[in-house]
């Protein structure tokens, strides 16, 4: 939709579903202050646009705070429930954390007072008067909601940098903040059914449905949320080195039969194929040589069931924690030779070797 502050923003078409249920709910009460008609309608719908927008100024408050601090910040998602901010690295300490993530309710928060001011001098039967109280309430909307202490909202970003400057347990902030924001959306979820229960009548079906929508929404972030800290957790444990594959080293010519033969012999885990200097050029995959009839593989050269690799983006042997995920993002293969100390190839590090350590990390 644009790129302010060069962030690129989009909009998903989840949010056309909630700007419809906005103008429709908010219409009838358009049309009672301002007798408009059909266009009233179109101030409803104005709403939902305002409401948005205010999800937007929200967000990026925080993305230049982050940026501020040297986080690259990748794009902005607004969608149906709200919107995001995909910061690509996490804050390295608590402080950070904790600005980032009371930026977005603080300002929302001095929109709706600004806003309030302003519809204070106003003639609130008018268009105007209308789509200024919009705009106050939106941020309200927009500020307090955020400002719930559990996650995945900013509340619980906030707590779990308190916990985290605390403790500097950045990982024990996550559990507490996820644990509270689990307790709010069975919460959120309960409401209808509190609210209904104090009025002696039933729930409103349409409560209940947008309650369950919203906590199940809350409690799946605390749970991803929960799940990336214990991922994050292991990270620094990565390490190019230990996570690498053994390699056997070939030259082009040699046959795919002595090849397979050395490989066995030497109790490596894959073939790369080097040069007369000694510089990896290709790798040989299982498959590639299970290809091959048994035969004729002393007659087919190693080099035509290779694939092309090249040392120059090989990484080094101690590359390790974050770091590691760096490098392999910037370069995204699904195989990566690994070189020691003296620039030679001694490993191949398979993508799906580090993310099934981090599974089984996370399980």
């Amino acid at each position: 939709m644009g790129r302010p502050f060069g962030i690129p923003v989009y909009v998903s078409p989840s949010w056309l579903i909630i700007a419809a249920i906005i103008t429709v709910l908010f219409q009838p009460m358009i049309d009672r202050t301002l007798a408009l008609g059909a266009l009233s309608y179109a101030i409803a719908f104005a709403f939902a646009v305002l409401l948005y927008l205010s999800v937007l100024v929200h967000e990026l408050a925080h993305s230049l705070v982050a940026r501020a601090y040297g986080l690259p910040v990748r794009q902005i998602r607004l969608y149906m429930l709200g919107g995001v901010s995909e910061i690509e690295r996490e804050a390295p300490l608590a402080r950070q954390e904790f600005w980032i993530a009371v930026s977005g309710p603080l300002l929302s928060l001095a929109l709706g007072a600004g806003g309030w001011l302003a519809y204070q001098a106003m003639d609130p039967v008018t268009v105007v008067g209308v789509l200024t109280w919009q705009l106050w309430v939106a941020n309200l909307l927009v500020g307090v909601f955020n400002l719930l202490p559990g996650l995945p909202l900013d509340g619980g970003r906030i707590l779990r940098a308190g916990v985290w400057g605390l403790t500097a347990r950045p990982g024990t902030g996550t559990l507490i903040a996820a644990a509270v924001g689990r307790a709010l959306a069975v919460g959120v979820v309960a409401l209808p059914f509190l609210f209904a229960w104090g009025a002696g009548s039933a729930p409103n079906v349409f409560g209940v449905l947008w309650a369950v929508l919203l906590g199940a929404f809350m409690w799946m972030g605390a749970t991803s949320a929960l799940r990336s800290a214990r991922l994050r957790e292991r990270v620094p444990s990565l390490h190019a080195g230990r996570l690498a594959r053994a390699v056997v080293l070939v030259r082009a010519d040699t046959s795919v039969a002595e090849a397979w033969r050395r490989r066995s012999q030497s109790g490596a885990e894959v073939i790369v194929v080097v040069d007369a200097a000694g510089r990896a050029t290709s790798i040989v995959s299982d498959p590639a040589v299970q290809a091959v009839p048994e035969s004729r593989r002393p007659w087919v050269p190693v080099a035509d069931v290779a694939r092309s690799v090249s040392q120059a983006d090989g990484l080094s042997w101690d590359l390790a924690g974050e770091d590691l995920l760096a490098q392999l993002r910037r370069h995204p293969r699904a195989e990566h030779l690994v070189l020691g100390a003296d620039g030679s190839p001694v490993g191949v590090l398979y993508v799906r070797d580090v993310n099934s350590a981090l599974s089984r990390s996370g399980d």
